[in-house]
Protein backbone atom coordinates (compact mmCIF):
# COMPACT_ATOMS: atom_id res chain seq x y z
CA UNK A 1 0.00 0.00 0.00
CA UNK A 2 1.25 3.67 -0.58
CA UNK A 3 2.80 5.34 2.37
CA UNK A 4 0.19 8.12 1.75
CA UNK A 5 -2.67 5.61 2.39
CA UNK A 6 -0.94 4.47 5.44
CA UNK A 7 -3.75 5.42 7.94
CA UNK A 8 -6.11 5.07 5.99
CA UNK A 9 -8.50 2.06 5.18
CA UNK A 10 -9.25 1.47 1.20
CA UNK A 11 -12.59 0.61 0.47
CA UNK A 12 -13.44 -0.47 -2.95
CA UNK A 13 -17.12 -1.08 -4.08
CA UNK A 14 -18.60 -1.89 -7.56
CA UNK A 15 -21.69 0.27 -8.39
CA UNK A 16 -23.94 -1.14 -11.31
CA UNK A 17 -25.95 1.28 -13.98
CA UNK A 18 -24.71 4.63 -14.78
CA UNK A 19 -24.21 8.17 -14.26
CA UNK A 20 -21.82 10.66 -12.55
CA UNK A 21 -19.55 8.01 -10.71
CA UNK A 22 -17.15 10.65 -9.61
CA UNK A 23 -19.73 12.78 -7.87
CA UNK A 24 -21.35 9.15 -6.48
CA UNK A 25 -17.65 9.06 -5.14
CA UNK A 26 -17.31 11.96 -3.66
CA UNK A 27 -21.14 11.83 -2.51
CA UNK A 28 -20.10 8.09 -0.41
CA UNK A 29 -16.30 9.41 0.86
CA UNK A 30 -18.50 12.15 3.00
CA UNK A 31 -21.71 10.74 3.09
CA UNK A 32 -19.81 7.90 5.56
CA UNK A 33 -17.34 9.95 7.18
CA UNK A 34 -18.59 13.29 8.16
CA UNK A 35 -21.63 14.39 6.07
CA UNK A 36 -22.11 17.84 4.60
CA UNK A 37 -21.73 20.76 7.16
CA UNK A 38 -22.02 24.23 5.72
CA UNK A 39 -21.30 27.22 6.97
CA UNK A 40 -18.51 25.85 9.45
CA UNK A 41 -15.30 27.95 10.01
CA UNK A 42 -12.25 27.34 8.61
CA UNK A 43 -10.74 25.96 11.67
CA UNK A 44 -13.88 23.76 11.96
CA UNK A 45 -12.94 22.08 8.49
CA UNK A 46 -9.84 21.83 9.13
CA UNK A 47 -10.57 19.96 11.90
CA UNK A 48 -13.04 17.45 9.66
CA UNK A 49 -10.72 17.28 7.33
CA UNK A 50 -8.90 14.12 10.04
CA UNK A 51 -12.13 12.30 9.72
CA UNK A 52 -13.35 13.05 6.19
CA UNK A 53 -13.32 9.92 3.75
CA UNK A 54 -11.23 10.20 0.15
CA UNK A 55 -11.74 9.38 -2.95
CA UNK A 56 -8.43 7.39 -4.25
CA UNK A 57 -9.86 6.38 -7.65
CA UNK A 58 -13.00 5.88 -9.94
CA UNK A 59 -12.84 3.23 -12.73
CA UNK A 60 -16.13 3.32 -14.26
CA UNK A 61 -18.51 1.56 -11.65
CA UNK A 62 -15.24 0.37 -9.44
CA UNK A 63 -14.77 3.21 -7.08
CA UNK A 64 -12.28 3.18 -4.41
CA UNK A 65 -12.71 5.55 -1.00
CA UNK A 66 -9.54 6.04 2.03
CA UNK A 67 -11.52 5.92 5.49
CA UNK A 68 -9.47 7.39 8.47
CA UNK A 69 -8.42 5.35 10.77
CA UNK A 70 -9.10 7.81 13.36
CA UNK A 71 -12.65 6.89 12.69
CA UNK A 72 -12.45 3.59 13.74
CA UNK A 73 -11.55 1.04 16.66
CA UNK A 74 -9.81 -2.26 16.40
CA UNK A 75 -12.90 -4.28 15.79
CA UNK A 76 -14.48 -6.11 12.75
CA UNK A 77 -18.34 -4.17 13.70
CA UNK A 78 -16.29 -0.80 13.25
CA UNK A 79 -14.80 -1.51 10.22
CA UNK A 80 -18.03 -2.99 8.37
CA UNK A 81 -19.95 -0.17 9.97
CA UNK A 82 -17.58 2.18 8.67
CA UNK A 83 -17.20 0.97 5.22
CA UNK A 84 -20.68 -0.08 4.56
CA UNK A 85 -22.75 0.32 7.38
CA UNK A 86 -25.37 2.19 5.50
CA UNK A 87 -23.89 2.60 1.80
CA UNK A 88 -24.45 -1.42 1.85
CA UNK A 89 -29.17 -0.29 1.90
CA UNK A 90 -27.87 2.62 -1.30
CA UNK A 91 -28.91 0.85 -4.09
CA UNK A 92 -26.65 -1.60 -6.27
CA UNK A 93 -23.51 -1.38 -4.68
CA UNK A 94 -20.97 -3.94 -3.69
CA UNK A 95 -17.85 -4.37 -1.10
CA UNK A 96 -15.18 -5.81 -3.07
CA UNK A 97 -11.90 -5.39 -1.05
CA UNK A 98 -10.63 -4.14 1.79
CA UNK A 99 -6.95 -2.60 1.40
CA UNK A 100 -5.83 -2.48 5.61
CA UNK A 101 -2.99 -1.08 6.90
CA UNK A 102 -0.64 -2.61 9.26
CA UNK A 103 -0.85 -0.67 12.11
CA UNK A 104 -4.62 -1.53 11.83
CA UNK A 105 -4.16 -5.41 11.33
CA UNK A 106 -1.87 -5.22 14.06
CA UNK A 107 -3.92 -5.40 16.78
CA UNK A 108 -5.91 -8.04 15.52
CA UNK A 109 -5.29 -11.86 17.22
CA UNK A 110 -5.58 -13.97 13.97
CA UNK A 111 -5.99 -17.16 14.24
CA UNK A 112 -4.13 -18.86 17.97
CA UNK A 113 -2.92 -22.46 16.09
CA UNK A 114 -3.16 -21.68 12.24
CA UNK A 115 -2.01 -24.40 10.23
CA UNK A 116 1.34 -25.18 11.73
CA UNK A 117 -0.51 -25.65 15.27
CA UNK A 118 -3.75 -27.77 13.99
CA UNK A 119 -1.24 -29.90 12.67
CA UNK A 120 1.27 -30.23 15.59
CA UNK A 121 -1.47 -30.96 17.75
CA UNK A 122 -2.54 -34.11 15.15
CA UNK A 123 0.95 -34.88 14.60
CA UNK A 124 0.31 -35.05 10.52
CA UNK A 125 2.40 -33.07 8.18
CA UNK A 126 3.03 -33.42 4.41
CA UNK A 127 -1.09 -34.37 3.69
CA UNK A 128 -4.09 -32.63 3.40
CA UNK A 129 -6.06 -33.10 6.84
CA UNK A 130 -9.84 -34.66 6.71
CA UNK A 131 -12.86 -33.69 8.73
CA UNK A 132 -16.05 -35.48 9.12
CA UNK A 133 -19.76 -33.67 9.53
CA UNK A 134 -21.45 -35.17 12.08
CA UNK A 135 -24.76 -35.01 11.99
CA UNK A 136 -25.77 -34.99 15.70
CA UNK A 137 -28.33 -32.76 15.96
CA UNK A 138 -31.16 -35.18 15.01
CA UNK A 139 -32.45 -36.85 18.37
CA UNK A 140 -30.03 -39.34 19.13
CA UNK A 141 -29.19 -40.30 22.14
CA UNK A 142 -25.88 -39.85 24.11
CA UNK A 143 -25.61 -43.43 23.54
CA UNK A 144 -26.32 -42.98 20.13
CA UNK A 145 -24.28 -39.59 19.61
CA UNK A 146 -21.01 -41.55 20.98
CA UNK A 147 -20.98 -44.97 18.64
CA UNK A 148 -21.58 -42.73 15.75
CA UNK A 149 -18.60 -41.01 16.41
CA UNK A 150 -16.83 -43.91 17.41
CA UNK A 151 -17.44 -44.86 13.58
CA UNK A 152 -16.00 -41.68 11.73
CA UNK A 153 -13.22 -42.12 14.01
CA UNK A 154 -12.41 -45.47 13.56
CA UNK A 155 -12.32 -44.07 9.82
CA UNK A 156 -9.41 -42.22 10.83
CA UNK A 157 -10.58 -39.29 10.02
CA UNK A 158 -8.39 -36.30 11.84
CA UNK A 159 -11.33 -33.87 13.21
CA UNK A 160 -14.94 -34.47 13.38
CA UNK A 161 -17.54 -31.29 13.63
CA UNK A 162 -20.70 -30.97 15.07
CA UNK A 163 -23.34 -30.09 12.80
CA UNK A 164 -23.94 -26.13 13.01
CA UNK A 165 -27.62 -26.13 13.68
CA UNK A 166 -26.78 -28.35 17.26
CA UNK A 167 -28.76 -25.56 19.32
CA UNK A 168 -31.56 -27.83 21.63
CA UNK A 169 -29.49 -29.96 22.83
CA UNK A 170 -31.97 -31.37 25.65
CA UNK A 171 -30.97 -34.95 24.72
CA UNK A 172 -27.25 -34.19 24.52
CA UNK A 173 -26.48 -31.52 26.05
CA UNK A 174 -23.01 -29.95 25.91
CA UNK A 175 -21.01 -30.99 28.62
CA UNK A 176 -22.38 -34.42 28.87
CA UNK A 177 -21.64 -34.59 25.06
CA UNK A 178 -18.24 -33.26 25.09
CA UNK A 179 -17.44 -35.85 27.45
CA UNK A 180 -18.87 -38.60 25.38
CA UNK A 181 -17.55 -37.88 22.36
CA UNK A 182 -13.73 -37.58 23.78
CA UNK A 183 -14.43 -40.70 25.07
CA UNK A 184 -15.27 -42.54 21.57
CA UNK A 185 -12.30 -40.50 20.78
CA UNK A 186 -9.77 -42.11 22.87
CA UNK A 187 -11.52 -45.21 22.22
CA UNK A 188 -10.74 -45.07 18.71
CA UNK A 189 -7.21 -43.98 19.16
CA UNK A 190 -6.37 -47.14 20.76
CA UNK A 191 -7.34 -48.86 17.79
CA UNK A 192 -6.04 -46.67 14.98
CA UNK A 193 -3.44 -44.82 17.03
CA UNK A 194 -4.77 -41.61 15.77
CA UNK A 195 -5.58 -38.26 17.58
CA UNK A 196 -9.07 -36.90 16.36
CA UNK A 197 -10.35 -32.94 17.13
CA UNK A 198 -13.43 -32.37 17.93
CA UNK A 199 -15.13 -29.31 16.82
CA UNK A 200 -18.31 -29.34 19.32
CA UNK A 201 -21.10 -26.16 18.56
CA UNK A 202 -20.45 -23.06 21.03
CA UNK A 203 -24.07 -21.97 21.25
CA UNK A 204 -26.22 -19.95 23.52
CA UNK A 205 -26.60 -16.41 24.30
CA UNK A 206 -23.77 -14.50 23.33
CA UNK A 207 -22.56 -12.86 26.47
CA UNK A 208 -22.21 -17.00 27.90
CA UNK A 209 -20.28 -17.85 25.36
CA UNK A 210 -16.46 -17.16 26.04
CA UNK A 211 -17.19 -18.50 29.85
CA UNK A 212 -18.80 -21.55 27.97
CA UNK A 213 -15.83 -21.92 25.88
CA UNK A 214 -13.45 -21.78 28.50
CA UNK A 215 -15.28 -24.20 30.55
CA UNK A 216 -15.14 -26.52 27.33
CA UNK A 217 -11.51 -26.14 27.09
CA UNK A 218 -10.95 -27.15 30.82
CA UNK A 219 -12.73 -30.11 30.41
CA UNK A 220 -11.00 -31.37 27.43
CA UNK A 221 -12.28 -29.55 24.28
CA UNK A 222 -9.86 -29.50 21.67
CA UNK A 223 -11.59 -27.34 19.40
CA UNK A 224 -14.90 -25.37 18.54
CA UNK A 225 -17.27 -24.77 16.06
CA UNK A 226 -18.60 -21.18 15.74
CA UNK A 227 -21.13 -19.96 13.82
CA UNK A 228 -19.70 -16.51 13.24
CA UNK A 229 -21.55 -14.70 11.08
CA UNK A 230 -24.60 -15.38 13.20
CA UNK A 231 -22.59 -14.46 16.39
CA UNK A 232 -20.62 -11.66 15.05
CA UNK A 233 -17.24 -11.44 14.05
CA UNK A 234 -16.35 -9.73 17.68
CA UNK A 235 -17.23 -13.27 19.51
CA UNK A 236 -14.41 -15.01 17.52
CA UNK A 237 -11.83 -12.04 18.12
CA UNK A 238 -12.76 -12.22 21.57
CA UNK A 239 -12.39 -16.08 21.76
CA UNK A 240 -9.17 -16.05 20.02
CA UNK A 241 -7.89 -13.32 22.34
CA UNK A 242 -8.76 -15.38 25.29
CA UNK A 243 -5.24 -16.59 26.91
CA UNK A 244 -7.43 -18.99 28.26
CA UNK A 245 -9.06 -20.68 25.20
CA UNK A 246 -6.22 -22.42 23.40
CA UNK A 247 -7.90 -24.76 21.35
CA UNK A 248 -8.47 -24.64 17.31
CA UNK A 249 -11.80 -22.01 16.43
CA UNK A 250 -13.94 -23.36 13.50
CA UNK A 251 -15.67 -20.93 12.05
CA UNK A 252 -18.89 -22.25 9.68
CA UNK A 253 -20.53 -19.89 7.02
CA UNK A 254 -23.79 -19.96 8.19
CA UNK A 255 -25.51 -16.67 6.64
CA UNK A 256 -22.95 -15.71 4.37
CA UNK A 257 -25.45 -16.80 1.51
CA UNK A 258 -27.25 -13.65 2.67
CA UNK A 259 -24.07 -11.50 2.05
CA UNK A 260 -21.96 -12.56 -0.98
CA UNK A 261 -23.59 -14.41 -3.90
CA UNK A 262 -25.07 -11.51 -5.62
CA UNK A 263 -23.37 -9.35 -8.56
CA UNK A 264 -24.60 -6.43 -7.57
CA UNK A 265 -25.00 -6.38 -3.19
CA UNK A 266 -23.33 -7.60 -0.74
CA UNK A 267 -19.94 -7.93 0.39
CA UNK A 268 -17.56 -10.32 -1.86
CA UNK A 269 -16.55 -14.16 -0.57
CA UNK A 270 -13.01 -13.64 -0.64
CA UNK A 271 -12.95 -10.28 2.17
CA UNK A 272 -15.65 -11.86 3.74
CA UNK A 273 -14.96 -15.64 4.23
CA UNK A 274 -11.33 -15.28 3.84
CA UNK A 275 -9.94 -11.81 4.98
CA UNK A 276 -11.80 -11.21 7.83
CA UNK A 277 -11.92 -14.76 9.50
CA UNK A 278 -8.38 -15.24 9.67
CA UNK A 279 -8.26 -11.48 11.24
CA UNK A 280 -10.54 -12.25 13.81
CA UNK A 281 -8.75 -15.52 14.71
CA UNK A 282 -10.63 -18.53 12.87
CA UNK A 283 -8.30 -20.99 12.97
CA UNK A 284 -10.28 -23.17 9.89
CA UNK A 285 -12.78 -21.37 7.59
CA UNK A 286 -14.98 -23.48 6.10
CA UNK A 287 -16.66 -22.54 3.10
CA UNK A 288 -18.57 -23.71 -0.41
CA UNK A 289 -16.44 -25.83 -2.59
CA UNK A 290 -16.17 -24.93 -6.34
CA UNK A 291 -17.82 -28.46 -7.00
CA UNK A 292 -20.75 -29.01 -4.83
CA UNK A 293 -24.74 -28.19 -4.89
CA UNK A 294 -23.63 -24.70 -3.19
CA UNK A 295 -20.56 -24.17 -5.25
CA UNK A 296 -18.69 -21.45 -5.03
CA UNK A 297 -17.11 -19.88 -8.54
CA UNK A 298 -13.31 -21.67 -8.92
CA UNK A 299 -11.57 -18.41 -8.77
CA UNK A 300 -13.46 -16.87 -5.81
CA UNK A 301 -13.00 -19.79 -3.80
CA UNK A 302 -9.07 -19.91 -5.01
CA UNK A 303 -8.80 -16.24 -3.72
CA UNK A 304 -10.44 -16.84 -0.43
CA UNK A 305 -7.63 -19.93 0.74
CA UNK A 306 -5.32 -17.90 -0.74
CA UNK A 307 -6.70 -14.84 1.69
CA UNK A 308 -6.36 -18.00 4.58
CA UNK A 309 -3.00 -19.16 3.88
CA UNK A 310 -1.02 -16.59 1.98
CA UNK A 311 2.46 -15.84 3.66
CA UNK A 312 2.06 -12.07 2.09
CA UNK A 313 -1.23 -10.38 2.97
CA UNK A 314 -1.67 -10.54 6.48
CA UNK A 315 0.88 -10.87 8.88
CA UNK A 316 -1.26 -13.38 11.26
CA UNK A 317 -1.02 -17.28 11.63
CA UNK A 318 -2.26 -19.11 8.30
CA UNK A 319 -5.77 -20.33 8.63
CA UNK A 320 -6.93 -23.75 7.22
CA UNK A 321 -9.56 -23.35 3.79
CA UNK A 322 -12.22 -26.04 4.33
CA UNK A 323 -13.92 -26.50 0.95
CA UNK A 324 -17.19 -28.27 1.84
CA UNK A 325 -20.14 -29.71 0.42
CA UNK A 326 -20.71 -32.30 -2.14
CA UNK A 327 -17.53 -33.59 -1.28
CA UNK A 328 -16.66 -37.50 -2.04
CA UNK A 329 -13.58 -39.53 -2.21
CA UNK A 330 -13.28 -39.39 -6.31
CA UNK A 331 -12.47 -35.50 -5.88
CA UNK A 332 -9.69 -35.81 -3.39
CA UNK A 333 -7.36 -35.15 -6.56
CA UNK A 334 -9.28 -31.92 -7.73
CA UNK A 335 -9.13 -30.65 -4.38
CA UNK A 336 -5.63 -31.30 -3.99
CA UNK A 337 -4.83 -29.38 -7.69
CA UNK A 338 -6.89 -26.93 -6.49
CA UNK A 339 -5.98 -25.88 -2.64
CA UNK A 340 -2.45 -27.68 -2.63
CA UNK A 341 -1.78 -29.72 0.90
CA UNK A 342 -2.39 -26.77 3.30
CA UNK A 343 -6.39 -27.78 3.09
CA UNK A 344 -8.92 -29.95 4.94
CA UNK A 345 -10.97 -32.66 3.11
CA UNK A 346 -14.91 -32.07 4.42
CA UNK A 347 -16.96 -34.77 3.72
CA UNK A 348 -20.65 -35.74 5.19
CA UNK A 349 -22.09 -37.48 2.60
CA UNK A 350 -19.00 -38.84 1.20
CA UNK A 351 -18.56 -40.79 4.54
CA UNK A 352 -21.83 -41.47 5.90
CA UNK A 353 -23.35 -42.67 2.72
CA UNK A 354 -20.94 -45.26 1.75
CA UNK A 355 -22.08 -48.86 1.18
CA UNK A 356 -19.95 -49.68 3.85
CA UNK A 357 -20.34 -47.36 6.84
CA UNK A 358 -18.58 -44.15 8.03
CA UNK A 359 -15.65 -46.14 8.73
CA UNK A 360 -15.65 -47.20 5.47
CA UNK A 361 -16.24 -44.14 4.15
CA UNK A 362 -13.28 -42.31 6.06
CA UNK A 363 -10.95 -45.09 5.23
CA UNK A 364 -11.95 -44.46 1.50
CA UNK A 365 -10.92 -40.50 1.86
CA UNK A 366 -7.63 -41.92 3.46
CA UNK A 367 -7.09 -44.26 0.81
CA UNK A 368 -7.92 -41.41 -2.18
CA UNK A 369 -5.51 -38.61 0.00
CA UNK A 370 -2.54 -41.39 0.60
CA UNK A 371 -2.61 -41.92 -3.23
CA UNK A 372 -3.29 -38.73 -4.75
CA UNK A 373 -0.04 -37.30 -2.40
CA UNK A 374 1.80 -40.37 -3.88
CA UNK A 375 0.40 -39.31 -7.79
CA UNK A 376 -1.24 -42.24 -8.00
CA UNK A 377 -4.34 -42.64 -10.26
CA UNK A 378 -7.12 -43.32 -7.88
CA UNK A 379 -8.39 -46.21 -10.21
CA UNK A 380 -5.17 -48.43 -9.60
CA UNK A 381 -5.38 -47.13 -5.81
CA UNK A 382 -8.20 -48.66 -5.84
CA UNK A 383 -7.30 -52.52 -6.44
CA UNK A 384 -5.32 -51.96 -3.18
CA UNK A 385 -8.34 -50.75 -0.68
CA UNK A 386 -12.22 -52.16 -1.28
CA UNK A 387 -13.53 -49.08 0.26
CA UNK A 388 -11.60 -46.98 -2.30
CA UNK A 389 -13.02 -49.27 -4.73
CA UNK A 390 -16.99 -49.09 -3.35
CA UNK A 391 -16.66 -44.52 -3.19
CA UNK A 392 -15.44 -44.92 -7.01
CA UNK A 393 -18.13 -47.49 -7.93
CA UNK A 394 -20.78 -45.21 -5.99
CA UNK A 395 -19.43 -42.14 -6.98
CA UNK A 396 -16.99 -42.09 -9.62
CA UNK A 397 -13.85 -39.78 -10.14
CA UNK A 398 -15.07 -36.80 -11.28
CA UNK A 399 -16.33 -33.64 -9.51
CA UNK A 400 -20.43 -34.73 -9.83
CA UNK A 401 -21.63 -33.61 -6.36
CA UNK A 402 -23.08 -35.96 -3.11
CA UNK A 403 -27.19 -36.22 -3.61
CA UNK A 404 -28.63 -33.70 -1.40
CA UNK A 405 -30.33 -36.52 0.80
CA UNK A 406 -26.83 -37.40 2.48
CA UNK A 407 -25.51 -35.01 5.25
CA UNK A 408 -23.19 -32.58 3.11
CA UNK A 409 -22.99 -29.10 5.21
Amino acid sequence: MDDTWNDYVIATYRLAGGGDWTKKAETIALGMTVGSWPGLSVERQAAFQRHAGRVVSVDAGLIRIAYPLANLTPDLPALLTCTFGKLSMDGKIRLIDLALPPRFTAVFPGPTCGVEGVRERLGIYGRPLLMSIFKSCVGLTLADLADGFFQQALGSVDLIKDDEIFFNDADAPFEQRLEACLQAAERARRETGQTVLYAINLTGPVHQLPEKARRAVQLGANALLINVLPYGFDLLQRLAEDPEITVPLVAHPALAGALYPSDDYGIAAPLLLGTLMRLAGADLVLFPSPYGGMALERSEALDLAGRLTDNDGLPHRRSLPVPSAGIHPGMVPHIMDDFGLDVVINAGGGIHGHPGGAAAGGRAFRAAIAASVAGVPLEEAAAESSDLRAALDQWGSGKARIPKEFPVA
